[in-house]
């Protein structure tokens, strides 16, 4: 199978740096994940990165785009080193939501991770926020994982969040909310709610999830939506087959 794995920002950062120890444990799970299986990752993480250098004001625009320029190159480093211990090589890729509206660009994104895949080389997708405008943003990096989910013919999207999975209700204002394992159909009315973002720097919440979810129902491609703080979920359903945690949105 081929696997888009997108990790929030949430899960990369805390407590103002880095998140090391869940980058590892990270890692770990990908190269388990990639022995029978192509992984490519959308990584969020690069504005929260730079802040943890650079305190400056995130609802500016070019103040995000500094911090992303600075985090970006912080986040590939980790990737790289921690890669590297396992033997594997990782490569960036940085799109623009102007790329995706264009078919030559399209295919020149398809045609470079087919040939980092080709070669064992984990691919790296961000937006590229250091210089993507409000007119021309993909929106958050949910979304842009089910967009490259797409465009690159990979059978799976899975989404690592501090959204462990789908509830019937909002968890976090209901003790009784209860797990959807298995999600068919998504309505208009859950598609129109605003954004609701737990972490500072994070741009979605659930609804831009539920999106990216929609958008792959529609082209019969499953998202997994799981905890990126604990892997067994995801661990259990990729790598053994076996649905305890998190939520499936199939249109089968």
């Amino acid at each position: 199978m081929r696997i888009v794995v997108k990790v929030g920002s949430a899960v990369l950062t805390q407590s103002g740096v880095l998140a090391l120890d869940r980058m590892q444990s990270l890692v770990e799970y990908l190269v388990e994940l990639k022995k029978e299986n192509e992984v490519i990752i959308v990584s969020s993480g690069a504005v929260s990165a730079g802040y943890t250098k650079l305190k400056l004001d995130r609802s500016i625009l070019h103040n995000k785009q500094a911090l992303a320029s600075l985090g970006q190159p912080m986040l590939m480093r980790e990737y790289t080193k921690k890669f590297e211990k396992q033997d594997l090589l990782c490569a960036q890729v940085l799109v623009t939501a102007a790329n995706l509206n264009k078919i030559d660009d399209v295919q020149r994104i398809k045609n470079t991770v087919e040939v980092l895949l080709s070669n064992g080389i984990i691919p790296i997708v961000n937006e590229n926020d250091a210089t993507a405008t409000d007119e021309l943003e993909v929106g958050d990096n949910d979304q842009l994982s089910g967009y490259i989910t797409a465009h690159i013919n990979a059978d799976l999207l899975i989404i690592l969040s501090d959204i462990d999975a789908y509830y019937d209700m909002d968890p976090r204002k209901h003790k009784n909310a209860k797990v959807l394992k298995v999600v068919h159909s998504i309505s208009d009315e859950e598609l129109s709610k605003n954004a609701t973002p737990h972490d500072v720097f994070a741009t979605g919440g659930i609804v831009t999830k539920l999106k990216a979810a929609a958008y792959l129902q529609k082209l019969n491609i499953d998202m997994f939506l799981a905890s990126g703080f604990n892997l067994d979920d995801v661990k259990s359903y990729t790598l053994n087959a076996t649905h305890c945690g998190g939520t499936l949105f199939t249109k089968a």
